[in-house]
């Protein structure tokens, strides 16, 4: 398990509002210090449709060594734009790939 750690900057989302991110520190199998950079963020003050996510941290899977859910691994959404999460349970079509922007 990886400790969010406040990085620097922040984003915006038209719907949820301003996010701030977090580098994950962990250690890897060999007992060394792992940073995923910018891999977690959260809302603090998100929007009021969205204030159930306030202070929740989401990862971008793919910034992470290994995600697994019920011990599958995740294929992290493409485009690295999007957290979203893929296993064999979830079905497309999914944003991020080529030709999928504006739907």
């Amino acid at each position: 398990m990886g400790l969010p750690v406040p990085a620097e900057g922040s984003s915006w989302c038209e719907f949820k509002g301003r996010a701030a991110y977090f580098d994950v520190v962990g250690v890897d199998e060999e007992g060394c210090r792992v940073v995923a950079a910018g891999a977690a963020w959260t809302y603090l003050d998100p929007t009021p449709a969205f204030a159930a996510v306030a202070g929740h941290i989401a990862l971008y899977p793919g910034r992470m060594t290994r995600c697994t859910v019920d011990g599958e691994a995740v294929r992290p959404q493409e485009g690295g734009f999007y957290g979203g999460w893929v296993t064999s349970r979830v079905v497309g079509p999914f944003k991020g790939s080529p030709g999928t922007r504006g739907w």
